[in-house]
């Protein structure tokens, strides 16, 4: 199972690539023969996925009875713009101009690793995501994580 971690601050180039961190490729070690897939998130961003990851994504959706209306309008919405990317000799991807549009990203962006996708900000929209008090994250952990009813330290 993919487990990434990290925060990076990148810049698009004028062109729309970013170059993908060297400590975020030696996280996805199959990244450049297996490739990346790349789509709109539920917020204003974008996400990344491994390609198996996403090919078990959509093996999932597979199993969705397409007969029932709001299962095909998730698929739709879901795949809408949905791009394979690969990384260039210079370890750079395309981001597609629509999805940067869509995002509303500009030169300067956020990737910051979900479990196992990652995701794409614009660094003023990440940034404004954490303008909450931390009193707020505390009550958000405990509803949650709260009813786990475990405890993290006895590694249960």
């Amino acid at each position: 199972m993919t487990q990434l971690i990290g925060e990076f601050d990148c810049k698009l180039d004028a062109k729309g690539r970013l170059s993908v961190p060297s400590s975020l490729k030696k996280q996805l070690p199959d990244v450049e023969r297996d490739g990346l897939v790349v789509s709109r998130g539920f917020e204003q961003n974008l996400i990344i996925y491994p390609k198996k990851v996403w090919e078990d994504i959509i093996a999932e959706m597979m199993k969705l009875n397409m007969y029932v209306p709001e299962n095909r309008d998730f698929v739709r919405k879901f795949q809408r713009g949905a791009t394979e990317l690969s990384l260039d000799a210079a370890g750079r991807v395309l981001l597609p101009k629509s999805l940067t549009d869509f995002a509303k990203i500009g030169s300067e962006v956020i990737l910051a690793c979900q479990l196992d996708k990652v995701e794409v900000w614009d660094k003023k929209a990440y940034d404004s995501l954490f303008d909450e008090p931390s009193e707020d994250f505390a009550k958000l952990a405990e509803k949650v994580m709260g009813g786990k009813n475990r405890r993290i330290e006895d590694g249960e």
